[in-house]
């Protein structure tokens, strides 16, 4: 055991407690096993009826992604590490997403990428007015995996279009509105709602049980700060080809469609490409796992990309925040580039489960 996430049996609680403060909670390679072995364990055993996630007490964020260095270093070389990493954090995805009993994440904090996956696919998540939700890989040059090939297209309209290709920042209740989170409870609640779960009898309709402690303590959810945009997010976004949402945003009369289009520029414009064509070939797919190997695919290719190695670059190791996309623009990115990002892998390469 890493120590880098807590798993414990508490009550009739499996319990996954992510213990790496000083990453902000980021996942690794270990953490994700570690989940995993205790989800297919915890899966048939009669002494948990339901799965808590959360993070170290006092810490900040709730997880703020995976390990980018080591995806970026391993990808400059062969890829190996990284794809070893890929195939185990989608199993765990999957898993969470296929779990038989509830599986409650209290998403308090920054939940980004792969926060997002070992949250969002869960039963029951709840988001806190701390909560800060991103899906912001295209502006390190990646695209919005860990299952946003599934979850983001079945928002409603085109917001997880948005979402996908802007990078946009949700804050607090809007994370419950989005559909993002199920709950919405005040931050210093946690710790009773917490307690509160941990000493139900979840014996006997354990479903219906957490359901029942966690609507009372969540508040009402206002108004999404996004919902006065939503006719043009749905208008604009709806489009098929990224050119034709950049300029459907450049010909609304709206400073805040000119906002949009002004931080969709700042995005690899690859990236924008497959994330586009990710969301949209995921909202057809019937089952979770056709996602899943789908994004695998995606992530084969991208993690190895020029614009992924110079998006960390710029993002994340100098920190100038002005990465140096090639293509340059949207028109310049030949389909053909992105039907490759697409195409099945070799041999014995494809992701199972």
């Amino acid at each position: 055991m890493s120590g880098d996430v807590e798993v414990s049996v508490r009550g009739g609680f499996g319990c996954l407690t992510l213990n790496r403060p000083d990453a902000l909670h980021a996942l690794n390679a270990g953490m994700c096993s570690e989940m995993l072995e205790a989800l297919n364990a915890w899966a048939d055993d009669p002494r948990v009826h339901a799965v808590l996630l959360d993070h170290r007490d006092g810490s900040r964020g709730f997880c703020a992604g995976g390990d980018i260095r080591m995806l970026a270093k391993s990808g400059a070389s062969d890829g190996a590490e990284a794809m070893a990493f890929f195939a185990t954090e989608y199993r765990l995805n999957t898993a969470i997403y296929n779990f038989p009993k509830p599986y409650i994440a209290m998403i308090d904090g920054v939940t980004m990428g792969g926060g997002v996956g070992i949250s969002v696919h869960g039963s029951h998540r709840i988001a806190t007015e701390r909560t800060l939700f991103a899906m912001p890989e295209t502006g390190i040059g990646l695209f919005p995996d860990v299952g946003g090939g599934w979850f983001l297209p079945r928002l409603a309209g085109e917001l997880g279009t948005w979402l996908a290709l802007t990078g946009a920042r949700l804050k607090g209740a809007d994370v419950a509105a989005a559909g993002i989170a199920t709950h919405f409870v005040s931050s210093e609640r946690l710790l009773t709602v917490k307690a509160e779960l941990l000493s139900a009898d979840l014996s006997s309709g354990s479903s219906g049980r957490v359901g029942e402690i966690l609507s009372g303590f969540s508040e009402d959810i206002p108004p999404a700060s996004f919902a006065p945009h939503m006719d043009i997010i749905n208008r604009c976004f709806g489009h098929d080809r990224a050119e034709d949402i950049l300029g459907a945003l450049e010909g609304e009369p709206s400073d805040w469609a000119s906002e949009q289009a002004d931080l969709l520029k700042t995005k690899s414009p690859r990236t924008v490409k497959v994330a586009l064509r990710q969301v949209r070939e995921g909202r057809a797919f019937e089952t979770f796992e056709e996602n899943m190997k789908n994004e695998y695919r995606i992530a084969w290719r991208q993690v190895r990309s020029g614009d992924f190695l110079e998006g960390v670059r710029a993002i994340i190791v100098d920190k100038d925040h002005d990465p140096e996309w090639s293509p340059a623009s949207l028109a310049e990115v030949d389909d053909r580039v992105v039907d490759d990002v697409f195409a099945e892998l070799p041999d014995g390469r494809e992701l199972t489960f």
